[in-house]
């Protein structure tokens, strides 16, 4: 669950916000601040994932009121002067920001961007050449073995990684994992998906069976695949 705060002093663009947030299942408001010095009280004592900020506020503009939060969390913008958008981005807490009036889908995306910044997974190990790395989705570090992999799927801007006991979701591309990933024991089979060769059980037509698991193979890949695997 990401949680948040939203700094408005506009009671209708407080609403807008509120509304928006009410849509997601997995954001939780926590507080509603009309000016930056009440904010400030409550992020002394507590922490939250994303703050909405609006640039114009009565006590402190929201750009001089970030410099002033130790550890900030990510900052979403509101603005109704779009010339703002682009000083404020040399603040790296900083992720998106909204131009009023903004639509449900601009939120979401700003959202998605605070998501991926969350999730995006700390490695501490790199997979190339290594036994193991560890991988940072929701918050929390999980291990993984680079020989239990059994394969990688893309589906849209996720990746899913699913390991001999483990699967695990998160904001990644593809490229980012063919380029980490030994090529001597990785092989991409599809636009989709990345094996590791050694969980390989048959191949049929068009799939390959990956520990009881129907994996399509690309025209494209096919040859490759099968000169990886030295079948002639």
């Amino acid at each position: 669950m990401m949680t948040c705060i939203i700094i408005e002093d506009e009671i209708p663009a407080q609403k807008i916000l509120k509304n928006y947030i009410g849509k997601l299942p997995n954001i939780e408001l926590q507080g509603v601040f009309k000016a930056a010095i009440e904010a400030n009280i409550f992020l002394n004592k507590q922490s939250v994932d994303v703050v909405f900020l609006d640039i114009n506020l009565p006590d402190i503009s929201g750009i001089d009121f970030i410099k002033t939060i130790k550890n900030p969390p990510a900052i979403i913008m509101t603005t109704a002067y779009p010339d703002y958008a682009v000083s404020s981005f040399e603040l790296e807490t900083i992720v998106d920001y909204l131009v009023k009036p903004f639509s449900f889908d601009r939120f979401l995306k700003a959202i998605n961007k605070v998501k991926e910044r969350i999730n995006k997974p700390e490695q501490i190990s790199k997979p190339e050449g290594e036994e193991f790395f560890f991988l940072n989705v929701d918050k929390t570090l999980h291990k993984i073995e680079t020989n239990s992999i059994l394969y990688i799927e893309s589906s849209r801007n996720y990746i899913t990684v699913i390991t001999e006991n483990k699967k695990l979701s998160y904001i990644d591309s593809l490229k980012n994992w063919s380029e980490k990933l030994s090529k001597n024991q990785f092989i991409q089979v599809h636009k989709s998906f990345i094996i590791n060769r050694a969980f390989v059980e048959k191949i049929s037509g068009n799939e390959v069976y990956v520990q009881g698991t129907r994996i399509p193979i690309g025209r494209t890949y096919k040859q490759e695949l099968l000169r990886q695997l030295n079948i002639k």
